[in-house]
């Protein structure tokens, strides 16, 4: 193996890692947040960046050749999807009357 392909494969595995670390991180938020709005926002952020990450350690896994031009698509899609979907369900939850968690214990609908 050559230094290049060393370096690669090093820096596959901090992504890997990088990514591994978001999704905890997502996971965290989902549990210790208190709305879904802020739980909602975790996911998306956590988990697109993780997902990210990981897709791009895999694409410099496989080379060029072994299809991480295939794996970087996949990338832009989850960089789209994931915070577009997040966004929908954030705005129909609200626009159902779900209310942002304001401190204050409530039943989570808005008044008419």
């Amino acid at each position: 193996m050559t230094l290049w392909e060393v370096s690669l494969q090093a820096l596959a595995v901090l992504l890997g890692t990088a990514g591994a670390f978001f999704f905890l991180a997502g996971t965290v938020g989902l549990v210790r947040l208190p709305d879904f709005y802020s739980r909602a926002h975790a996911a998306a952020k956590c988990d697109t960046v993780g997902a990210g990450a990981i897709l791009v350690a895999l694409a410099l896994a496989l080379g060029v050749d072994g299809g991480g031009i295939k794996v970087l698509g996949l990338v832009v899609l989850v960089l789209v999807a994931g915070p577009t979907a997040s966004h929908a369900l954030a705005r129909a939850a609200f626009r159902t009357g779900l209310r942002p968690w304001d401190g204050k214990p409530t039943r989570g609908r808005m008044e008419p």
